[in-house]
């Protein structure tokens, strides 16, 4: 599996804090929005990449294990 870089996806550094991933995360979330982008193939897929960093990242434990 190749290395998906979460923190690039959100516009963050590693040293972001749970709040910065949080808002980086709606803020995206938002703009790339199936509901506000029909029909737009690109955008289903970076919302999807939001969602998969934001699972990732906004989890104190899954981030630790992703940091290692």
């Amino acid at each position: 599996m190749a290395y998906i870089d979460y923190y690039k996806i959100l516009g963050l550094n590693k040293s972001a804090s749970q709040d910065d991933i949080k808002k980086a995360y709606r803020k995206l979330a938002r703009k790339y929005h199936p509901d506000l982008n029909p029909d737009d193939k690109q955008a289903e897929i970076k919302f999807k990449e939001v969602n998969e960093a934001n699972e990732v990242l906004g989890n104190p434990e899954n981030r630790k294990k992703y940091d290692k």
